[in-house]
């Protein structure tokens, strides 16, 4: 299935005897000159790890564009998912890190294998790590260039841990790119505009009215770096 339009699958709230039945789905992702083949594994135990959302879709659009230079910059991906993002970063010539929880690392792997390009990755393999927010994070360097997430605003009660993972991750200057679907009932506005603050620097780079997808860029303030 060609994708070059973007489609929201499911909402977040889903029900698992709906996917007690594991069953997967490879699409095909252009963007540019790159193409991506994601397989997506629809299950209980999968989640909302399972689909690509509109707002990745909406991230590799950005990434992709000429004036953004991903060549030689080392990135780690939180809630990677099906991994297109960082995938997509790796084959434009990042260092990349992917990550999300145990359940969505085999996932993950299979993706980073299927779209290895044909004369190799023009950096590294990318890496696949899991990594549980605000229990992990301190066995991950903090030396980044970009740490990137797509839709992983969305659990109030994981917004406290996501601060803890970000501020550990940006100790040595990373830029954050978070491309949100802004939905109220999940207090994604919140976030962005009253929790990510209180530590970032924040910028709102774009906004798809269409959509409601949101983009943001933050930097961890000199402050709330450790010395």
């Amino acid at each position: 299935m060609s994708c070059d339009g973007e489609q929201e699958m499911y909402p977040f709230d889903m029900d698992e005897e709906l996917f007690a039945d594991t069953f997967s789905e490879e699409s095909i992702y252009r963007f540019g000159s790159e193409e991506l083949k994601i397989s997506q594994v629809y299950g209980a135990n999968l989640g909302v790890a399972a689909p690509v959302w509109d707002a990745a879709l909406w991230l590799c659009r950005y990434f992709e564009r000429p004036s953004f230079d991903l060549k030689g910059k080392r990135v780690i991906e939180l809630g990677a998912g099906t991994g297109i993002v960082g995938i997509l970063a790796a084959r434009l010539g990042a260092e990349v890190t992917l990550t999300d929880l145990p359940h969505a690392v085999p996932q993950l792997q299979k993706n980073v294998s299927a779209n290895k390009p044909p004369n190799g990755w023009p950096s590294v393999t990318p890496t696949v790590l899991p990594l549980t927010w605000g229990l992990d994070q301190g066995q991950f360097p903090s030396d980044w260039d970009l740490v990137v997430g797509a839709d992983i605003v969305y659990l109030t009660e994981t917004y406290p841990l996501l601060m803890d993972t970000l501020t550990h991750l940006c100790q040595e200057g990373a830029t954050v790119y978070l491309s949100s679907k802004m939905r109220r009932e999940h207090g994604t506005s919140d976030f962005h505009d009253n929790i990510l603050p209180q530590r970032f620097d924040c910028q709102l780079m774009r906004r798809d009215h269409t959509q409601n997808i949101n983009l943001y860029r933050a930097t961890l303030r000199k402050t709330e770096q450790t010395q």
